[in-house]
């Protein structure tokens, strides 16, 4: 529930409109709704400004739908992470607005048109290996209300390629970086900007990578100034603090 809601609700009450049994239907799943599978937070928005968002791995398909179920009867946005195929098959059978991002492993679903911002957020990426995270993010960052742009394969190996996106990316309100290997793009772009950066490391790289944890390491101490740094491959939690800065 929003605050314009709740306003909306109080007022309907003290005007009659809604009666002493229908405020109690209202009122009896707030502020969460217990399902049986998870306990749906009807508070998040209000508090944090954005609704729940469905993280769908090691969900069923049953649990993910009853969820979606759930949010969906008060009209807000969704936002599925780390999901599949076979659930947006199964989504999409049954309700509206319904869209897969295959690559960034996401679903949203949008029963109301998405805000955007004036500013916007650019998701610069090292190499075309790290487009999953990019899209993550890309998809994260959209449905949150912000205007994005995307500027890949610009990573160190071929930096000249930054260059000719530097305008662009010198006027983004905060910069998501994404790189794996030795993760260095986001002190190279870190150097050329006013604008904050938030560093995601990938997964990304060959033996001695470690996963991510070697570009993990690399973000975690350059020495240019303004980098944040999340989770390796978490294009999710990047983009949630980027709309953050993007809506101050």
């Amino acid at each position: 529930m929003t605050k314009s809601e709740i306003s909306n609700f109080i007022k309907a009450v003290k005007s009659g409109e809604i009666n002493e049994e229908s405020a109690f239907k209202f009122l009896k799943n707030y502020p969460f709704e217990d399902i049986g599978c998870a306990k749906i937070d009807r508070q998040r928005e209000l508090r944090n400004g954005v609704a729940e968002v469905i993280y769908g791995a090691g969900k069923s398909q049953s649990e993910i739908r009853a969820i979606v179920l759930s949010i969906l009867k008060y009209d807000q946005n969704i936002l599925i992470t780390r999901t599949n195929r076979e659930i947006y098959e199964l989504l999409s059978s049954e309700f509206e607005n319904v869209n897969f991002n295959e690559r960034g492993k996401t679903i949203s679903i949008t029963p109301k048109p998405l805000a955007t911002t004036q500013s916007y957020i650019a998701i610069v990426s090292a190499g075309t290996s790290d487009a999953a995270v990019v899209e993550e993010a890309y998809e994260t960052a959209k449905i949150l209300g912000n205007s994005v742009v995307k500027i890949s394969d610009i990573g160190v190996a071929g930096i000249h390629r930054l260059f000719l996106n530097l305008e662009t990316i010198q006027k983004a309100k905060v910069i998501i970086a994404v790189a794996g290997m030795e993760g260095a793009l986001p002190s190279v772009v870190a150097g050329l900007v006013k604008a904050p950066v938030i560093a995601v490391p990938t997964s990304v790289g060959y033996g001695a990578s470690f996963g991510g944890v070697a570009a993990l390491l690399g973000m975690l101490n350059s020495c240019a100034n303004g980098i944040s740094v999340v989770n390796i491959d978490n294009g999710y939690g990047a983009a949630y603090n980027a709309s953050i800065i993007n809506h101050l």
